[in-house]
């Protein structure tokens, strides 16, 4: 049956930047491959008494252009905020994030079921890590350190996804954003990409009283499931006339159900107000339309780019759409071989049959060298591949008869018979309109 209430669906996206520094110290930014933990730590981002916050230049930049390729509004006066709340793997008893004034606001993400509009991309710190561990025979909380203090990049929806579907289709545009723009590597299973959905249903569509949000999750098939149980739950208990707790739930991937945490937290719970040891940040015009400049093409428009002027197949595309500085540079390399009269059909086809190697790091004139050097064909003498054709229509004359009397495709049968006694790069183009000649006189 089809349900009586529409689905009222916003996600919170938290991504961490893969800077060379953390956000307000100058700690190696590197949590997953440090030596041991607590090892990246300072003063500043263990919480310690008198310790003072530096921001990242890199990581506001990478957060500017994270708005700016998704048509956000960009704040040129911004600030940071103490965001308070009490947790073990948050050192200093408050997180510096940001509130009224974010870095990028009202942006859009296109999905194929309708555009997405960005509510705010902000930037901030992250916490530290706890690990559960059983040590003597008891069970412990730890923390680790490295990971407080990474750049964090949040970007929150407005509750307009109306499906399970579109809600991984969303995030995975923007894991594919972040991943091509070379900001975040976006690994899901080491948390640098963590998903939080805010569910709830209305009958006609409009905000209701409550809001469930699920935190938390790591990957995209979860977040599908997790919505698609919210949503039957909280329909069964609203057919019992029973509003849903706000609360924070968590998702349980091996039961596949979601669980209550906690009550759900308001912005006056945490008390922001303006970190008084961070000055705001006041950007200019001028650097809002040079990094513009630096943005390289979105994904989209590489594919319909590649769809439309070089007409590569769906399946070419895929094989080839890996989300780093490959890509741009593939398209520069598609453009140059175009315009060197090259078929880009044929040079993508040879890339994913590995019979071309594309290294990146090279001019594209060098490339289009190495392509043709790589494709080249051995022309071989005219007499000698009639002189083997002939061997073949006498060796199979029934084949030769029957191929005159209409059947065509049987000349992939002579040219994998004549193969063997040919250079191995010979021009089979050749070769098989000599081959249709004599079969056909």
């Amino acid at each position: 049956m089809k349900s009586k209430y529409k689905l009222i669906c916003g996600l919170e996206i938290h991504v961490e930047l893969a800077t060379n520094s953390k956000m307000f110290c100058g700690c190696k930014n590197d949590p997953f491959n440090a030596p041991g933990p607590n090892h990246y730590t300072c003063p500043t981002c263990l919480g310690l008494p008198g310790a003072l916050p530096v921001a990242n230049r890199r990581a506001i930049e990478w957060t500017v252009k994270l708005g700016l390729i998704t048509q956000s509004k960009i704040n040129l006066f911004s600030k940071f905020d103490r965001k308070h709340y009490n947790y073990p793997d948050l050192p200093k008893g408050y997180q510096i994030s940001q509130y009224d004034l974010p870095f990028c606001y009202q942006g859009k993400i296109k999905t194929s079921q309708g555009d997405v509009t960005i509510t705010r991309i902000h930037l901030e710190e992250d916490t530290g890590k706890l690990v559960h561990k059983t040590l003597d025979g008891q069970k412990v909380s730890l923390v680790d350190f490295n990971r407080s203090g990474v750049p964090l990049v949040e970007i929150v929806s407005e509750p307009e996804i109306t499906s399970a579907a579109q809600a991984a289709e969303y995030g995975r545009k923007l894991r594919q954003l972040v991943k091509y723009l070379g900001f975040s590597q976006a690994d899901m299973e080491k948390g640098q990409m963590r998903l939080e959905a805010n569910i709830s249903l209305s009958p006609d569509g409009s905000l209701p009283d409550y809001k469930v949000e699920v935190k938390n999750i790591n990957s995209f098939r979860y977040l599908e499931q997790a919505i698609e149980y919210e949503i039957k739950r909280q329909e069964k208990l609203l057919n019992q006339g029973i509003t849903p707790k706000q609360e924070t739930r968590g998702w349980d991937h091996l039961k596949g159900e979601t669980f209550p945490q906690r009550s759900k937290e308001t912005a006056e719970d945490y008390r922001y107000f303006p970190d008084p040891d961070l000055p705001p940040v006041k950007l200019t015009q001028e650097q809002i339309d040079t990094w513009k400049k630096e943005l390289p093409p979105t994904p989209d428009k590489i594919i319909s780019r590649w769809q439309q002027e070089f007409q590569l197949s769906d399946q070419l595309i895929k094989q080839l759409f890996t989300t780093d500085d490959k890509v741009k540079k593939l398209n520069r390399f598609f453009g140059k071989a175009k315009k060197a009269g090259l078929s880009v059909k044929k040079v993508a086809a040879a890339i994913v049959n590995q019979k071309f190697e594309f290294d990146y790091h090279l001019p594209c004139s060098q490339l289009i060298k190495r392509y043709q050097q790589a494709t080249a064909t051995t022309q071989v003498d005219e007499s000698f591949i009639q002189a083997e054709a002939t061997k073949l229509i006498d060796q199979y004359p029934n084949e030769v008869k029957r191929y005159q009397q209409g059947e065509k495709k049987l000349i992939g049968f002579f040219l994998g018979r004549i193969r063997p006694a040919l250079p191995k790069d010979a021009d089979m183009k050749k070769v098989k309109e000599t081959l249709e000649n004599l079969l056909q006189s």
